[in-house]
């Protein structure tokens, strides 16, 4: 079987802040060499305030690997989009290396107002687009750059050296919100959705790309994939309760979105499982059961119009080849 290659697939940096430094690099790495290994297109590397700079991170992950691109999570309040356009034409010019941007307008608000941001939910994205548009105007050619706006201004900046256009990056915003999508669609960007049910999802609109955000837990068999969902994550009052306080400092509409659905009890035979996410051990679903299981699941997704996944940290790699069958078998017709 072979993968549909008209899908892009992701898998997601392990997180700084739940091993030692010196353990961290190590899974960074393994992390990394296993996605470039599976022929994955990159990975995505978080930035908030608690984790470690998304920019150093990904300079480990391209000199550890041949083709992983990393999906680098850009928050405005961080720094000047000037100083966005640099690093990856720096990047660029030392890896020949290109570049997924996913662009962040919100995340939790403790971490936006520690440092004196209060701009509105909706409003943040109206900021997003400028600060995008800057970036992408100064990669996009060798010309000075004048822009001015509500929140960003320019004037005659020309990007040195200038990016070569084959590895001009695509960019990510969150499509759970009015304000998301409609910031993806002035900005020409793919839309990443943390899914409902494939029966629930509604088609993407058919001008703007879209992607969806999924933990995958596949075995040929589904017994086996359900007793290792299971062992990994187990029911923990306390992710519980600290899952309901992110809850209430955060304003993200997909955030609420799972939270509301977590409290619904899933069919028998679903394969769509938000306990990770309730246990606040994974910040999306996850689809569990056989090969075949997983991946009818996500051909409805894929055949309704989303062409990108954006997966959840791999335990290890033997557990991304189980990931990889259910890609392959979603693009196998199903013999009734």
């Amino acid at each position: 079987m072979e993968r549909d290659s008209s899908i892009k697939v992701f898998t997601t940096c392990p997180l700084s802040n739940d091993l030692a430094s010196d353990q961290f690099l190590d899974r960074l790495i393994d992390v990394a060499r296993w996605s470039d290994e599976a022929g994955c297109t990159g990975m995505l590397v978080f930035s908030d305030n608690a984790r470690l700079d998304p920019w150093s991170l990904s300079h480990l992950i391209i000199q550890r690997t041949k083709t992983l691109c990393p999906l680098v999570a850009i928050q405005p309040i961080y720094m000047h989009p000037y100083w966005v356009a640099k690093q990856i034409t720096t990047f660029a010019y030392l890896y020949g290396r290109r570049f997924y941007l996913n662009m962040v307008a919100g995340g939790f608000k403790n971490d936006l107002e520690a440092l004196k941001d209060s701009t509105p939910h909706d409003k943040r994205y109206d900021r997003l687009i400028e600060y995008t548009t800057i970036i992408m105007r100064l990669l996009s050619g060798s010309s000075a750059v004048t822009y001015e706006g509500e929140f960003y201004g320019v004037s005659k900046v020309k990007l040195s050296p200038p990016l070569p256009e084959p590895l001009m990056p695509e960019v990510f915003v969150s499509g759970s919100s009015e304000a998301g999508v409609a910031a993806a669609r002035a900005l020409s960007a793919t839309a990443i959705k943390y899914p409902k049910t494939s029966g629930e999802e509604a088609a993407p609109e058919t001008d703007l790309p879209q992607g969806i955000r999924v933990g995958i837990i596949a075995r040929e068999r589904e017994s086996d994939a359900w007793d290792v969902a299971h062992a990994r994550f187990p029911a923990d009052r306390t992710g519980q309760l600290t899952r309901q306080l992110a809850e209430k400092v955060s304003d993200s509409v997909w955030h609420k979105q799972l939270s509301s659905m977590s409290s619904e009890t899933p069919s028998a035979a679903s394969v769509y499982w938000l306990a990770p996410f309730q246990n606040y051990k994974a910040m999306c679903p996850y689809l569990v059961g056989s090969y075949d299981q997983v991946g009818q699941e996500l051909s409805t997704y894929f055949d309704a119009g989303y062409r990108t996944v954006i997966l959840d940290t791999p335990p290890d790699a033997e557990d991304l080849r189980h990931t990889f069958a259910a890609l392959e078998a979603a693009a196998t017709p199903q013999v009734v």
